[in-house]
């Protein structure tokens, strides 16, 4: 398969291992060309689990004129990922673009930072469901759930549905 789809999956240290790996290989799977952002191109970030993943481009590389979607896992990474103001703007851009943001777990805060989450309706791991209401999203206890560009997931059981979503979404797919 060519790959026409290009999706960057945002990446820092204590990731959830399953969350970053299952859509990732998923996209790949279906033809996408995923890269991996982090602060510094070529840095190693480590998931929650020991799994290393490295960065192929740096965040100062994130153009949304670029990619086709964007992935965000889950894990404690989120937490220092929506404290750049490079990733924010480039997901708030995403999302103007219309293009597929997927998130899961925790990943949800990156979207919270961006201020994209008014009105939308999503999900996440219920520990950040206060979160995610509190910036205006409608919150759903379902494993997997699209609103427009947005795909959200819960926690690592619904990784299959969630990345069909995902794929789904970016090769435009109907349901």
């Amino acid at each position: 398969m060519a790959a026409d789809k290009r999706v960057v999956c945002l990446v820092d240290d204590e990731f959830e291992d399953l969350e970053l790996w299952y859509p990732v290989y998923r996209a790949r799977e279906e033809g996408a060309e995923v890269l991996y952002a982090g602060p510094e191109k070529g840095r190693k970030h480590i998931g929650k689990y020991g799994v290393p993943a490295v960065a192929d481009i740096s965040y100062d590389e994130l153009d949304a004129d670029k990619f086709d979607g964007v992935l965000v896992p889950g894990g404690w990474a989120p937490d220092k990922i929506r404290r750049d103001t490079r990733v924010l703007d480039f997901v708030r851009r995403m999302n103007e673009s219309g293009k597929p943001i997927g998130q899961i777990c925790h990943a949800g805060w990156v979207l919270i930072s961006a201020k994209i989450l008014e009105g939308r309706i999503v999900t996440s791991t219920p520990g950040i469901r206060d979160d995610m209401e509190n910036a205006g999203a409608k919150w759903l206890d379902e494993a997997v759930v699209v609103d427009g560009n947005i795909v959200s997931a819960r926690r690592p059981p619904d990784l299959p549905p969630y990345a069909k979503a995902f794929c789904d979404l970016l090769f435009g797919r109907k349901k």
